[in-house]
């Protein structure tokens, strides 16, 4: 069977806490979206989550500052609000 969904175009994981990185085309060219989450075994299977605990935090903040770095490096375009 034929995989239709559109996946991301860039993961980073540390532990259970995962980034994907999407693209989208737009108007003003290629943009960027992130989903953080949890990944957590419910028996035998593994499941996802957007609910974080405390111990997940720290975790949570080095993924999302790795993802920001990733879409950085790969559009060199500056936060908004900022100029070079």
């Amino acid at each position: 069977m034929p995989d239709d969904k559109k996946r991301p175009v860039h993961e980073i994981r540390l532990g259970r806490i995962k980034a994907a990185i999407w693209e989208n085309a737009t108007d003003n060219g290629k943009r960027h979206n992130v989903t953080l989450t949890r990944l957590y075994k419910d028996g035998d299977h593994w499941k996802d989550t957007t609910s974080f605990g405390r111990d997940d935090l720290p975790l949570l903040c080095k993924v999302a500052d790795q993802a920001h770095s990733w879409i950085f490096n790969l559009t060199g375009d500056p936060p908004a609000g900022e100029a070079f």
